[in-house]
């Protein structure tokens, strides 16, 4: 197993400050899905602003999840209501609404191709350094993310099961069962998710560490431990959510539920620091779910 640990590039605005649920970054854009009833939305601003550019409620009686493009429109899961919503990206505007045969949690899209401007590799993490550079400085700036053919989408439920799926109709695929790769344990609790350098990462609920994952094999090939990014608040729902990753390779935007800021890292490699028995025991405190 790889271990990381992140440095804090940047630490941004977070326009808003919401549930988060679900992160995506394309170049300086950055979709975000905040949830609970009655609050849940879909929401664009620039990296680095303040302001929210736009955004659209959600209907009251759906808690929103996780995030993922597909071509022209945004999959938006919903928690309980096992209901997907296909959003048009131009308009904000929710174009088509699909059953969904699990809880939703997170989501993320698996492109057909690779290349320059894809999240494609994290081989070469290095150490994180600070400075005044403007944030567009810090965007690598891919292909329309409109045109990037999708393979297939994976989702979460909280369970240590993923699932990949049609990227056009959410129909299942396969079934991926999480499991360590150095004991081979069950891995649950994965929330938000991101595809970078081969592999799905998944926020671990509760927990500030970040889990790898090999979709053909199923195994948690690498931990990050991201507590250096984290935020402090004496709810204990305001946990660590929302991972998305940006162009340079091992680069990642990390969220939480209602926290102030947005945290752009990077990975920098680590030692085993007991991360793995963290990663297993999950959250400390097993908090009504939200």
């Amino acid at each position: 197993m790889r271990y990381f640990r992140v440095g804090v590039v940047r630490t941004l605005p977070h326009p808003g400050r919401g549930f988060t649920q679900g992160l995506l970054a394309e170049g300086g854009t950055v979709w975000e899905s905040g949830g609970e009833y009655g609050m849940s939305v879909l929401r664009r601003y620039e990296l680095g602003a303040s302001q929210v550019a736009a955004e659209s409620a959600v209907p009251p009686d759906l808690f929103a999840e996780g995030i993922c493009r597909v071509a022209g429109s945004i999959w938006q899961l919903t928690w309980k209501e096992r209901v997907a919503l296909r959003w048009d990206t131009a308009t904000l505007e929710v174009v088509e609404k699909v059953r969904f045969n699990r809880e939703g949690w997170g989501i993320c899209a698996v492109p057909a191709v690779t290349g320059p401007g894809y999240p494609e590799s994290v081989e070469k993490p290095v150490d994180a350094g600070v400075d005044n550079t403007p944030v567009d400085k810090w965007i690598t700036v891919g292909p329309d993310p409109a045109g990037i053919p999708v393979r297939e989408v994976v989702t979460s439920d909280g369970s240590s099961e993923l699932v990949r799926r049609d990227p056009l109709t959410l129909e299942p695929r396969a079934v991926v069962h999480v499991r360590c790769a150095d004991n081979r344990a069950r891995v649950r609790w994965l929330n938000d998710l991101a595809w970078a350098g081969g592999l799905v990462w998944a926020n671990v609920l509760g927990t500030t560490l970040i889990a790898g994952i090999d979709l053909d094999s199923g195994l948690v090939t690498d931990v990050v431990d991201a507590r250096k990014a984290g935020e402090r608040h004496a709810d204990p729902q305001l946990v660590m959510n929302g991972i998305a990753a940006l162009g340079n390779p091992g680069e990642f935007l990390l969220a939480g539920k209602g926290w102030r800021s947005i945290r752009h890292v990077r990975l920098i490699p680590d030692k085993n620091r007991g991360q793995v028995d963290r990663l297993l025991i999950g959250p400390r405190e097993l908090m009504y779910r939200t």
